[in-house]
């Protein structure tokens, strides 16, 4: 972008509302929406977690209710013996996280539906992109503001929709975070005696779908125009930070993704209401009774599209933590990105390859064998660019002068959980294995590892390492470092031994233990150790929330470049002014993002901002 383009979009750039209610709650300024989604998120992790921990001490009891049921059924009934067990199963029966199996699945849905899109999806791209990307290619703002406050309210609208299913008639839906027909499509009631799941609460959940993909796709569209048209003077592609290549590519696959899902949840939402048969098939019987009287739809086609969305999500999810691990693994070894290009070129492989192979989570309904290969192979070739960028993370730090701070202590926690995940994916993505291990928790445990806390982890190294430019203070080290380890041990304990449970066949999303080899001492002590572990981990996440308040109160004062970084965020004062840079004059660039331990330099990093001059002569050209 010229300096001319540049001198026009300031002078066009809007200017800071002085009425409190426009600039901090229905605010047009990209950071202030930044820390809203923010905010949304943290409240939704927290609201998601808390769901875990219930659901996680009700199989603890069915657990122990299985085990103590298989020795009163060894007991002579009436016996002191027998009556003192029978007491203590009434008791677990009647404990307060004790849960039916329809409000257990109603609680697992809502679990993996917060999270997935209400903290996922949220807080890497409409949380730090957001706050971050017009930064760092030296914009004024997103560029279309309004749009992205509505992108924001409308994520919001859809939160308080999700909310509201736990209070409607019939209680949260229960069809699983994916919302499989035709358990999720077909209404409560027939006429037969079926009950539905969730009535009015499986509608407002695929409301609530339906508005968070619009809103994605709104966002979408701002992030790429802001991308290619918005760079300052000098910030070419390829000088871009890998973060804002990974907020692009994310916003190219929410673009075409999310565009599908909203598709699929009004078809569902046509079928639910007005007698449609998009994925209801005809002739479907329930407990011997014909449960809708018409010819049509296909339930497969729901997964077809619902999978074509939902195989990207786990980029939409992830890559932005590649991005940003990139970033800081450069920052805090003091080295360049080792193979910039080829990191780039890698996230552009995950993005395109990661359409292709949705059909891996199809394994089971009944592809022809042949289908299944092609998408087994497409699986493993995926693989490669993330193989490469690994690599890559390994020979930026190799060598380096590595300062282990807690933004470091995350990225490479990141790198780890992203690394031990995908191992597992090699075997699901075989459909002879998968065949086994698809309904056990060995997939519960590969998700959440690569999908999951891989993902989390890059959320807690991007508000470590940005928190004193959004604050203008430091975010206190000893709790950031209490609180990464206890939190990095605690989710490697939890999922490594769900796919141990994985290994000895235990099925997912049963609420109790209907088989006999569940209720084995070897299969409760496992429940045992992923139950406490969650608890624990869970309590860690009060040293984050103490550590955000302290800090915001008290925290040490930063400067504009506490960690001697070299994008343009760290250009401007922290915390940036609404114009993001002073007297709204642009940043010209002459460097690449990443120029650390440049031989003969004055200093050990060269900004982007830097004059030519900044670089030695006698330098090597840089990656």
């Amino acid at each position: 972008m010229s300096s001319e383009a540049a001198a026009e979009h300031a002078v066009h750039v809007h200017q800071a509302p002085t009425n409190p209610i426009w600039r901090y709650v229905f605010s047009t300024d990209h950071k202030v929406i930044g820390i809203q989604y923010w905010i949304l998120a943290l409240v939704s992790a927290f609201v998601g977690m808390g769901l875990s921990v219930w659901f996680r001490l009700h199989l603890l009891n069915q657990g122990h209710v299985a085990q103590l049921t298989d020795q009163l059924s060894l007991l002579v009934e009436g016996s002191a013996d027998y009556n003192a067990i029978k007491a203590k199963i009434d008791a677990l029966q009647t404990a307060w996280y004790h849960m039916e199996p329809s409000q257990y699945l109603g609680i697992l849905t809502m679990h993996g539906t917060i999270l997935v899109f209400m903290v996922l999806t949220t807080a890497p791209m409409g949380g730090f992109g957001n706050y971050f990307l017009p930064i760092q290619v030296g914009a004024l703002d997103m560029a279309f503001p309004r749009l992205n406050m509505l992108s924001f309210w409308l994520t919001f609208l859809s939160f308080v929709t999700l909310m509201a299913a736990f209070f409607v008639p019939g209680g949260s839906p229960n069809a699983g975070w994916t919302g499989y027909p035709p358990l999720s499509a077909v209404p409560d009631s027939q006429g037969n005696g079926y009950q539905g799941p969730g009535g009015w609460g499986q509608d407002l959940w695929v409301l609530s779908i339906a508005i968070f993909c619009f809103a994605s796709l709104v966002g979408a569209i701002n992030f790429i125009v802001t991308t290619l048209d918005l760079r300052t003077k000098g910030m070419t592609l390829m000088r871009m930070p890998l973060t804002c290549w990974a907020w692009f590519v994310t916003a190219i696959l929410a673009l075409l993704s999310f565009a599908v899902l909203l598709v699929a949840g009004l078809l569902l939402l046509l079928d639910r209401n007005l007698g449609t048969s998009f994925y209801v098939p005809g002739d479907l019987f329930v407990s011997n009774k014909l449960l809708v009287d018409h010819k049509g739809g296909s339930p497969l086609l729901f997964q077809h599209l619902f999978w074509f969305f939902g195989h990207p999500e786990v980029y939409i999810a992830i890559v932005p933590g590649m991005g940003l691990a990139s970033h800081l693994l450069s920052s805090f070894a003091r080295k360049p990105v080792f193979g910039y290009r080829a990191m780039v070129y890698a996230i552009f492989g995950i993005g395109v390859l990661g359409f292709f192979v949705w059909g891996h989570h199809m394994f089971q309904s009944g592809m022809s064998p042949y289908v299944a290969v092609a998408f087994s192979v497409m699986t493993m070739v995926v693989g490669v660019p993330s193989a490469i960028k690994t690599f890559n993370w390994l020979g930026t730090i190799w060598g380096g002068n590595i300062r282990f701070q807690s933004p470091m202590l995350y990225a490479l926690g990141f790198v780890s959980l992203f690394v031990t995940g995908g191992i597992g994916g090699i075997f699901l993505g075989q459909n002879a294995v998968d065949i086994y291990f698809h309904d056990t928790y060995f997939v519960v445990g590969h998700f959440h590892m690569i999908m999951g806390v891989a993902a989390i982890f890059g959320m807690f190294a991007g508000t470590v390492y940005w928190f004193p430019k959004v604050t203008g203070k430091m975010m206190n080290e000893p709790l950031s470092q209490a609180h990464f380890w206890c939190t990095f041990l605690g989710v490697n304990v939890i999922f490594i031994v769900m796919h141990l449970m994985g290994l000895e066949g235990h099925p997912r999303r049963y609420s109790g233990f209907a088989f006999e080899f569940l209720s084995s001492d070897y299969m409760v002590r496992m429940h045992t150790i992923v139950t406490h572990t969650a608890i624990f981990t869970a309590s860690a996440q009060v040293l984050f929330l103490i550590n955000l308040v302290y800090s915001l109160a008290a925290g040490k004062k930063a400067g504009d470049n506490p960690w001697e970084s070299t994008s343009l965020e760290w250009a401007t004062t922290s915390p940036p002014p609404f114009e993001n840079f002073k007297d709204g004059v642009l940043p010209e660039v002459h460097h690449g993002p990443y120029e650390y331990s440049v031989p003969d330099a004055a200093k050990d990093y060269i900004m982007q901002h830097d004059p030519p001059e900044a670089r030695p002569a006698t330098a090597p050209a840089p990656h």
